[in-house]
């Protein structure tokens, strides 16, 4: 039987497969990749794969989807990356995602990922996952890591147990995915015939209930190979199923596999009867299986699903128990322990966070300092001079030249020389601290924190996320299962101190306010207004989520399971490559497609003349009274408006503007062309045009406390699909930044005098 012909194309299945999102063309057999969080699922898939890889998202949901292809001896296969879950019982969009998958998308083999060092807690998703399908391969992986604790699993037993093929495999070092391949092949092709091991029976009271509801599935459809597994998500009130029981899916899933003999079935039990004992007409199959359940649901004891769970989790233990190796050694001290010990300890935990959060933020804007400087020289210097010279050279009319050359190209050259470089080295050590294992001990240093003012514990990962770039904290708030409190990470994200807006900080901290002190002491003055700025922030985002919380976004704050998975050596060539093409450029690229238009506009209202005045002017002079109200200038407020696509080119057009308005021709390069200077001059031109330290302390209020750059926005709007919650993400802190610089300039001036 050749492997392409062993099942035939089936329309149904691939008209499915479009409706959950998954591309069903050019291969010759689907396999699923399932497994919980942590266990190396993604390592696999990154194996298996190679560069062959597309991501997407899942039909109106926010959860990525990953796929792609390999082949074994000719045979094309389509790997499709479900999330990582700990159950189907569809309590979070990502369970709900794996469940459609595995049920409704048919694929020809479940490739199932277990932790060999955690066997007993992945086992109960393994038993859910063998209830749906009986198509399923085992890849027992980290075997590595157990032989180093001790904790051997013997894949023969465990293969006996579960009646399914198991392949030992340690996916970071290549080790056993050959012979994962062959098997994948052997079961898409029939070559072996998987008897999946189901939990056959609970105690009497229960199976007899779960026997009605599963005798009116196997009557209505008699081919379904999972009709117990139905029957227990329709007594759990399963909105999907039973939606999928009332279009008549299930007629379409239904084909015969091999089942497990240890599994006997219940004695069959009358349809019409419980159709009846629940007053329900029977028009078809699906509602007298419908009428079925929903009788029976009123007869089930209060813990029954509880004793359901029980149920898994010992047959779990029992499985785990008997295909455990026994004599092994431990063979190096427990190193796990004792870094948890000090890195989640409510002594120790929180400085070492603020330490290392620290380092990273220290080593991304020293590390940037040189390859924006290079990229600066290449691309703002030399490629616009010789631009320049270029449309010189045609004959191009000098507005052409003026609007493409010093506005367009100008304000994208700057938005990559200075945005590119933080971001291709804070992401890839944001990465390596998650290959690490220490980002979900962040999160549980910070759950407490997050609790109390009605937010989720996760919303401390996607902070950390924001200080790297707002939009990409707000892709990682998918991570965030409550849709309500997803909201409330969304909308607060913006006060983590993005690397857009780390220049501003450092440079007014530097020029103004280490002028302060000493000058032995100026730089420590200056780096601790940064921190104190940046922790502000962190307060702003504790302070709007307890308002959001409490007032249009009420509700109880949900609890959530977070596994502390094994420190592991960080994969440092595979994260520089995630993390730029997955991150750094795709980020960089929305910036860059809102920085062009931006620089057209901050050239024309800088060029075009109205009543001998530029329009700059005249918008400088009409924002100047509501700035200086404020703490801040005309200057400051518009280059907010025009810089709104990328915080990263705000100084340029600051000191733009100020030459523009305050009549010094002799610096810069003309009228709209953005420019930098060294620190000491930056310092000389500002007061020089009435800047103090009140200006310079406002505008890093502000530039913590202002409305998100145009790509955030845009990425909020895609994640929540609502324009209301996007203005109010918009708003809400551009609202606290007037405040606040308000409430400061007031004070200061009560107080100073100045």
């Amino acid at each position: 039987m050749s492997p392409t012909t062993f099942r035939p194309r089936l329309p149904e299945r691939d008209a499915a497969l479009v409706q959950l999102g998954v591309r069903s063309d050019r291969f010759d057999h689907l396999v699923a990749l399932a497994g919980n969080p942590n266990v190396g699922k993604s390592t696999v898939f990154n194996a298996l794969t190679g560069l062959r890889q597309h991501t997407g998202n899942w039909p109106g949901k926010t959860v990525t989807r990953a796929e792609g292809l390999f082949t074994v001896g000719g045979t094309r296969f389509k790997l499709v990356d479900l999330p990582g879950t700990y159950s189907l019982q569809a309590a979070s969009d990502d369970e709900e995602v794996a469940r459609d998958m595995l049920l409704f998308g048919r694929p020809d083999v479940t490739v199932l990922v277990l932790d060999a060092t955690r066997l007993e807690r992945n086992l109960n998703l393994a038993l859910q996952v063998l209830e749906v399908t009986s198509r399923v391969v085992v890849c027992l992986n980290l075997v590595d890591e157990a032989r180093r604790v001790g904790a051997a699993v013997d894949p023969a037993a465990l293969s006996r147990e579960l009646g399914v093929p198991v392949v030992a495999t340690a996916a970071r070092q290549g080790e056993g995915l050959d012979a994962l391949r062959t098997t994948i092949r052997e079961v898409a092709t029939g070559a072996v015939k998987p008897a999946p091991f189901r939990v056959a029976r609970y105690a009497p009271d229960v199976e007899a209930l779960i026997a009605e509801v599963q005798d009116a599935v196997q009557q209505a459809y008699p081919a379904l190979p999972n009709a117990r597994w139905v029957a227990l998500r329709l007594l759990n009130a399963d909105e999907r199923v039973e939606a999928a029981v009332h279009r008549g899916e299930f007629d379409l899933l239904a084909r015969e596999e091999p089942v497990s003999p240890r599994h006997t079935p219940p004695p069959p039990h009358s349809v019409a009867q419980a159709a009846a004992a629940a007053g329900m007409p029977v028009a078809t199959d699906g509602e007298a299986v419908l009428a079925a359940a929903s009788a029976v649901r009123w007869r089930l004891p209060a813990d029954f699903h509880d004793r359901i769970a029980q149920g898994i989790y010992e047959a779990a233990e029992g499985i785990a128990r008997r295909s455990m190796l026994t004599g092994a050694q431990r063979v190096r001290f427990d190193l796990d322990r004792t870094l948890d010990r000090w890195l989640t300890s409510p002594v120790t935990g929180f400085p070492l966070m603020v330490l290392m959060l620290g380092v990273v933020f220290w080593l991304t804007i020293a590390g940037a300092n040189v390859p924006s400087a290079m990229l600066g020289e290449l691309l703002v210097d030399n490629g616009h001079a010789w631009l320049r010279a270029g449309a010189a050279t045609i004959g191009a009319p000098a507005w052409l030249s003026g609007l493409l050359i010093d506005g367009v190209y100008l304000a994208t050259a700057w938005v990559v020389a200075v945005m590119l470089p933080p971001m291709a080295i804070f992401f890839p050590l944001f990465t390596l601290l998650e290959d690490f294992g220490y980002l979900p001990r962040v999160a549980f240093n910070l759950d407490a924190l997050f609790r109390r003012v009605g937010a989720h514990g996760k919303q401390a990962l996607t902070m950390c996320m924001g200080f790297g770039c707002n939009a990409a904290g707000v892709v990682a708030t998918r991570v965030i299962d409550s849709p309500r409190e997803r909201l409330v990470a969304i909308i607060t994200n913006n006060f983590s101190l993005c690397n857009g807006r780390w220049p501003t900080q450092i440079l007014m901290a530097s020029i103004f306010v280490g002028a302060l002190a000493p000058a032995p002491l100026a730089g420590l003055v200056s780096a601790s207004a940064v921190v104190g700025v940046t922790l502000l922030g962190v307060l702003a985002m504790f302070l709007s989520s307890w308002l959001l919380t409490r007032t249009v976004l009420r509700g109880e704050a949900t609890s959530f399971s977070l596994e502390l998975p094994p420190y592991r050596p960080p994969r440092v060539l595979q994260t520089l490559y995630t993390s730029l093409l997955d991150r750094t450029l795709i980020v960089l690229w929305r910036a860059v497609v809102f920085a062009a238009p931006a620089g057209a506009a901050i050239w024309l209202v800088s060029n075009v003349q109205v009543g001998g005045a530029s329009i700059a002017e005249h918008l400088v002079q009409w924002m100047n009274p509501l700035g200086v109200l404020i703490g801040l200038n005309g200057v400051i407020l518009l280059a907010y408006v025009v810089a709104i696509p990328a915080n990263e080119i705000v100084i340029p057009t600051v000191l733009m503007l100020t030459v523009l308005t305050g009549g010094v021709p002799e610096v810069g390069a003309g009228a709209g062309v953005m420019f930098e200077l060294d620190a000491p001059q930056i310092g000389e031109l500002l007061r020089a045009n009435g800047w103090s330290t009140l200006t310079a302390a406002c505008l890093m209020l502000f530039s913590l406390l202002h409305n998100p750059c145009s790509t955030t926005i845009y990425t909020i709007y895609k994640e929540t699909g609502s324009a209301k919650w996007t203005a109010v993400s918009t708003l809400l802190p551009l609202a606290m930044g007037f405040v606040t610089c308000f409430l400061v300039a007031q004070l200061w001036r009560l107080t100073v005098g100045a």
